[in-house]
């Protein structure tokens, strides 16, 4: 990730799920991100979907109580973060393989390095099979060949290589100044 992480999700309307339940969901979607609806819940739970939302006079308003989510989002370092994208293919079985490797670097069974590597190995080979399998027809994975690290870090907007002092003291920056570079961005 660049700088920070929004959850954007989607809906998932199943194939299997029978006409009558599939048609109450979809009624039910557009009911909740309906403009009027969507600016309730953007004022209750602070989630923002609708430039509309995040705009309105009802959210400047709360502003002065909210640390900075209104600005933020009105401002154009909203898009230096990394979006969660395209939703993950075949969510339940990579999760699963998500849960077993963290359990071996909670348990200190494995480094976190070494979970995460594994995890990243089982999970390359699953969504291998999908892509090879074509089983997905819309959204499917398309994996990249494999290479080495030093080739994704000199990608534009790519990860940063471990640092040789990888927990600095801490900086504390000023809730003015954190405003200020916002608005500055907007120029």
């Amino acid at each position: 990730m660049k700088l920070g992480y929004q959850d954007v999700g989607s809906w998932t309307f199943m194939k299997s799920t029978p006409e009558k339940q599939k048609l109450a969901a979809w009624l039910y979607a557009q009911f909740v991100t309906s403009k009027t609806v969507s600016l309730k819940k953007t004022i209750v739970g602070l989630t923002p979907i609708r430039e509309s939302d995040i705009n309105s006079q009802a959210m400047t308003d709360l502003a002065p109580k909210l640390g900075g989510l209104v600005e933020f989002y009105r401002s154009p370092a909203r898009v230096q973060w990394t979006p969660t994208g395209t939703n993950v293919p075949d969510y339940p079985r990579l999760a699963q393989l998500w849960w077993s490797h963290i359990a071996e670097a909670a348990s200190g069974e494995k480094t976190p390095q070494q979970a995460l590597d594994g995890l990243a190995k089982d999970q390359d080979a699953i969504m291998t099979r999908l892509e090879r399998s074509k089983a997905q027809a819309v959204c499917a994975p398309t994996m990249n060949p494999e290479r080495d690290a030093q080739y994704w870090f000199d990608q534009p907007g790519a990860p940063k290589p471990k640092l040789a002092n990888e927990k600095p003291k801490g900086e504390t920056v000023s809730y003015n100044e954190l405003l200020k570079s916002w608005a500055d961005a907007r120029k």
